[in-house]
């Protein structure tokens, strides 16, 4: 994969995707020593990023493929995306869903019209589901991250970063499966070549974060965090070689520094964000990035955030 698959990404999602604003805090660069710019996907259609790499890989499906309809697996933000996406470009949708995926985010799927085929995450691999339901209906996968176009697509992100607020010594980016984190680095290599790129995951979903250390694919099984959307299993085979080619370090951050960063963007930006798009504020503000870098972006991956779960009850121990 190389920058001109974002290049071109971008101008399939041109009239498409949401033009997100960047944020700054005085707050913020006060307490962290710098000067911190947010790129802000929880305003994006369906509340995170997910939505530009899963347009981007459902636009260049072919006639037949599009009658044949799309299956994907996912906890929430790629499932409401492939559902708008199927919207948008009547495609039937299909979503493997794990059946503790956070309620605001299966509402929004179905409402997008998707078919939701629900799993217990604890007996039930959902990539195993995913293919077997691909053999029997015939439909197209579109994963998650594992794929170059919804990596192209994760990848405008920073690309449109960088066009709003130039370059940067350090792009910190929640990381999952390594869609976004891949895609942004693309970014960053053409358009920002002496940025550090630093993917960020929670500290009991490492899988990523070893597999950088020891450059093989480390795995997790389904690891107790509240950021749902990092509960990848593993890196994957089209997103690890990206990231040891263009990422320079990466973090782990704990379920209670995600919910202090939660609560400061809430208070201070006035935002709402969910766990897993907080990762890379949580590592900024837990002083975890170098102190010499004086512009730093941050990516919000995303807002969908179930304020009926017991998250509010988690804020009240902190």
């Amino acid at each position: 994969m190389i920058y001109a698959d974002i290049a071109a990404a971008a101008e399939r999602l041109r009239g498409k995707a949401h033009l997100t604003p960047v944020l700054t805090s005085r707050t913020v660069d006060q307490l962290t020593g710098r000067q911190v710019f947010f790129k802000c996907e929880n305003f994006q259609r369906t509340g995170s990023f997910k939505f530009r790499g899963a347009y981007n890989a459902m636009s260049q499906l072919d006639a037949s493929q599009q009658q044949q309809g799309v299956i994907t697996h996912s906890s929430g933000n790629h499932a409401q995306a492939v559902a708008l996406s199927g919207s948008l470009l009547n495609i039937a949708t299909t979503i493997v869903m794990p059946d503790d995926a956070p309620a605001v985010k299966r509402a929004a799927t179905q409402g997008y019209g998707a078919e939701i085929l629900l799993y217990d995450r604890q007996v039930t691999n959902r990539e195993a589901l995913a293919a077997q339901q691909q053999a029997e209906r015939g439909s197209v996968l579109i994963p998650p991250y594992d794929h170059p176009q919804v990596v192209a697509g994760q990848g405008t992100v920073g690309k449109e970063l960088f066009e709003q607020v130039g370059e940067l010594d350090v792009l910190l980016v929640c990381c999952g499966g390594g869609g976004l984190l891949s895609g942004c680095a693309i970014a960053a290599s053409e358009l920002s070549p002496s940025c550090r790129v630093i993917g960020v995951e929670p500290a009991a979903g490492d899988d990523v974060t070893r597999s950088f250390a020891t450059k093989t694919i480390q795995t997790v099984h389904n690891p107790d965090t509240i950021a749902d959307g990092a509960r990848t299993p593993a890196p994957g085979q089209v997103t690890f070689p990206l990231i040891l080619q263009h990422v320079q370090a990466m973090l782990t951050v704990t379920d209670e520094q995600l919910l202090r960063a939660m609560f400061l963007l809430w208070e201070r930006l006035k935002i709402v964000v969910e766990p897993t798009g907080a990762l890379a504020t949580a590592a900024l503000l837990e002083g975890l990035v170098d102190q010499s870098a004086a512009r730093v972006g941050v990516v919000i991956s995303g807002g969908n955030v179930d304020l009926k779960s017991d998250l509010l009850d988690r804020f009240k121990q902190l």
